[in-house]
């Protein structure tokens, strides 16, 4: 889709929507404006994808990469080349260094993630946080497409932060946005998205660390569905975890000061 036919498309959408797709492009060129080295790190999936289609039908100088962990569906895999495609920019794609990954699947096995949390979280330090690393390199800020309705790591997601786990600035532009907002601006405009999303993945990550999701579950329910909702981050986003934990105290704080039990706040009643 070109920029000249996106007003027709803007025009299909809800008063609301409309408003936060036009909010959503003055925010990246704001973005744009302060910090013209930053990037979108895109796992490929919805989100990621209006974010992409933002920048690029804008044009702002803003670049976008992926990272492939070794493990990723085909169809993820197969966005590249759509993107590619339809926007006629490119997505940088960062790996995994060659030498840790055989060092820790020789190890402890190639399935090792389903034993423990410390396995799984060094499988993605390894595939994931390493390589973000060396694609934030240099830069003064990133971009993700991550939305406070994700997750209970989510909830207390700011619009823009400092980053203490990579030392730069963060900004998450569709923190306010619904999931159906999403989808909503993607009917709407017409943008490509992951097949496997139809197949009831509404969050996507490794192959082996994904399933769609069943009726009534979190949307990241699907991935790492053996853990513990309050630890389903993988690292590119560990000060989550940190926020939930301060949100879930002061949630169960508040009504113990008022002389209650605080036990309508339980988190672990929080995923249905």
């Amino acid at each position: 889709m070109t920029a000249a036919v996106a007003p027709a498309g803007v025009q299909r959408l809800a008063p609301a929507q409309a408003a936060r797709w036009r909010a959503l492009g003055e925010r990246l060129a704001g973005i744009a404006a302060r910090h013209p080295d930053a990037a979108l790190a895109s796992s490929l999936a919805a989100e990621d994808m209006v974010l992409t289609h933002a920048i690029f039908t804008a044009g702002l100088p803003l670049a976008v990469f992926t990272l492939d962990t070794g493990r990723l569906h085909d169809e993820t895999l197969a966005m590249i080349g759509i993107v590619s495609q339809r926007y006629g920019r490119a997505i940088a794609v960062h790996r995994p260094d060659a030498a840790a990954v055989e060092q820790h699947v020789t190890l402890h096995g190639r399935y090792a993630f389903y034993e423990s949390v410390e396995l799984r979280k060094e499988c993605c330090r390894i595939r994931k946080v390493e390589p973000l690393r060396r694609a934030l390199a240099g830069r003064s800020a990133w971009i993700t497409g991550q939305r406070r309705g994700q997750a209970v790591t989510r909830a207390q997601l700011p619009l823009d932060e400092h980053d203490p786990v990579f030392g730069l600035h963060k900004f998450n532009p569709l923190a306010e946005w619904s999931e159906d907002d999403v989808w909503q601006v993607i009917r709407a405009l017409d943008i490509p998205y992951n097949p496997l999303h139809d197949q009831g993945y509404p969050s996507i990550g490794c192959e082996p660390c994904t399933r769609p999701i069943r009726p009534g579950e979190d949307v990241r329910a699907g991935r790492w569905w053996w853990e513990s909702s309050d630890s389903k981050e993988c690292g590119l986003h560990a000060g989550n975890v940190g926020k939930a934990a301060v949100g879930t105290r002061q949630s169960i704080a508040a009504p113990l000061r008022a002389g209650g039990t605080g036990l309508d706040n339980d988190p672990s009643e929080s995923k249905t």
